[in-house]
């Protein structure tokens, strides 16, 4: 039903004190597979559940990826925002608000800003609100309409989050928040469930597919406009005119998104729809990734990648395009190659690099996966938002 609140919940946690931890509402537009919903989910599901109790609130909705949520007591609730301008969209998130009584509300990117208004006036006493990267109608941060939005909700947000020090300096320098309200924080990667292969005996894939001697260019994300997935099939398609190069080159592409069509048609027009795979949205991307010799992504634009930083941690070298926070993760020659942004050449020549090179797969995999370890552990990123949060709510 449109403007309506719909939610689902998973088993009530039970307490030792008759006070429950403070309780963090995050709003977010759609709980779907993309890399802020994952870093949400794993936030949620490594803060201590005696620290912070936790309900999602959906703009638009959520799909099974809900799942993947193993903390306790997590109300998810969804507002149905119809399309374009949905005034009651605020009143549902005004009546959600004052029936949860959260003591933070978190807010993430520019679709759900408004929220902060909203949660001022329902009486929540502290505001959090992250940016993740933008999209393809803003790739730069740069759009005049949107910054003024930003820059009238800024003084009703109490910290803001930054997943990229690109994003830190936007933040200061753009929207004008105070450099003492804004923390940076890098995702954190799940080092145990993305790990070094072992080899690859992936089953499931179509026949043909893996080969003995199969090089498989991979990639995993939305497949938006941001994302550019029609700029790597372009350079796939570039390599495949290298001799004997349909024997061994393979693309395999994991996600959802409107792209996936237009792809899969640029493939087949071409004659080489065999020579690629495109599995749409899977549960078991630490396996795909264990089957893949190289991770590309071909971004526009990006805050910080959590696929990138999934690659890294499978002993993965990534080629990427140099944009958003890209640079910050990959050390250019010593965990993978920097192309600038829509120049497909440029991309299948750091593919082909590879290609001729194994001993630099292996070095540049190796370096990748201690950079995760050093890094961009879990523990670090639960670290950087319990600061935050603490320090809004004064504990």
């Amino acid at each position: 039903m449109h403007g309506s609140a719909s939610s689902q919940h998973t088993p009530k946690i039970s307490m030792q004190n008759s006070m429950p931890p403070p309780l963090i509402v995050h709003v977010i537009h759609h709980l779907g597979v993309g890399g802020l919903e994952n870093g949400l989910i794993n936030l949620i599901n490594h803060i201590p559940p005696e620290r912070y109790r936790h309900a999602i609130i959906c703009l638009k909705g959520y799909s099974d990826f809900r799942r993947r949520i193993t903390r306790e007591g997590v109300e998810i609730i969804a507002l149905n925002k119809r399309e374009g301008k949905d005034f009651s969209l605020y009143l549902n998130l005004f009546k959600t608000l004052r029936r949860l009584k959260p003591d933070i509300v978190h807010t993430r990117n520019l679709g759900t800003m408004e929220g902060q208004v909203v949660a001022a006036v329902a009486g929540a006493r502290a505001r959090v609100h992250g940016e993740h990267g933008r999209d393809i109608f803003d790739l730069h941060g740069k759009n005049r309409k949107y910054n003024l939005l930003r820059k009238a909700i800024r003084p009703f947000v109490d910290h803001f989050i930054a997943v990229s020090r690109d994003l830190e300096s936007w933040l200061a320098n753009t929207v004008g928040a105070t450099p003492h309200r804004i923390h940076q924080i890098y995702n954190g990667v799940d080092s145990l469930r993305f790990h070094p292969r072992s080899g690859k005996n992936f089953k499931g894939a179509p026949p043909g597919f893996f080969t003995e001697n199969a090089f498989v260019i991979g990639s995993v994300g939305r497949m938006a406009s941001v994302k550019d997935y029609p700029g790597l099939v372009r350079a796939f398609l570039s390599l495949l005119e290298e001799p004997a190069a349909q024997e061994r080159f393979r693309l395999l592409i994991v996600g959802e998104g409107r792209s996936r069509q237009e792809c899969i048609e640029m493939l087949r027009e071409a004659g080489a729809g065999a020579l690629a795979w495109f599995p749409g949205e899977r549960a078991d991307i630490p396996e795909l990734m264990s089957a893949m010799d190289l991770f590309v992504l071909p971004s526009l634009g990006e805050g910080i990648s959590n696929t990138i930083l999934e690659a890294m941690a499978t002993g993965l070298p990534v080629v990427a395009t140099n944009v958003g926070g890209n640079a910050e993760l990959i050390k250019e020659g010593f965990t993978g190659i920097l192309v600038p942004p829509g120049e497909p050449a440029a991309m299948a020549q750091a593919i082909m690099q590879y290609h001729k090179n194994p001993d630099l797969i292996i070095q540049h995999g190796i370096a990748a996966r201690q950079q995760i370890e050093a890094s961009f552990s879990m523990e670090a990123m639960t670290k950087g938002y319990l600061q935050v949060y603490d320090k809004v709510l004064r504990l």
